[in-house]
C-alpha cells in the first residue's frame, strides 16, 4: 500500500502534501539490468498532525507496499514530516 493510500483512507483528512523521491541502483547483466536496491524517501505538510501520528502511517504504507514484498532487494524508506 502506498503513502498516498494510507492518507486516502480516512486517516487524514484536509489538505494535505505529499512527495515522493526513489533513488535505485543497478547492475548491468549479460541479459540486461539488475535492480540492487531501492531507496524511498516520502515528505509530507499535513496540517493536524505530529511526527510520531506520520511515522505510524509511514510505518504501515511501507508494511503494506506489495512492490517491497515481491522484490528480494535491499529497500530503504525514510518519511520527513515538513511544518
Amino acid at each position: 500500500m502506498s503513502f498516498r493510500q494510507t492518507t486516502r483512507r480516512g486517516e487524514l483528512r484536509g489538505r494535505k502534501q505529499v512527495d515522493s523521491n526513489r533513488k535505485s541502483s543497478s547492475t548491468r547483466t549479460a541479459d540486461g539490468f539488475s535492480i540492487n536496491s531501492v531507496h524511498l524517501s516520502v515528505t509530507g505538510k499535513i496540517p493536524g498532525i505530529d511526527q510520531a501520528a506520520f511515522q505510524s502511517i509511514a510505518a504501515k504504507a511501507e508494511a503494506g507496499c506489495p512492490v517491497s514484498t515481491l522484490m528480494k532487494i535491499e529497500i530503504g524508506f525514510e518519511a520527513t514530516l515538513l511544518s
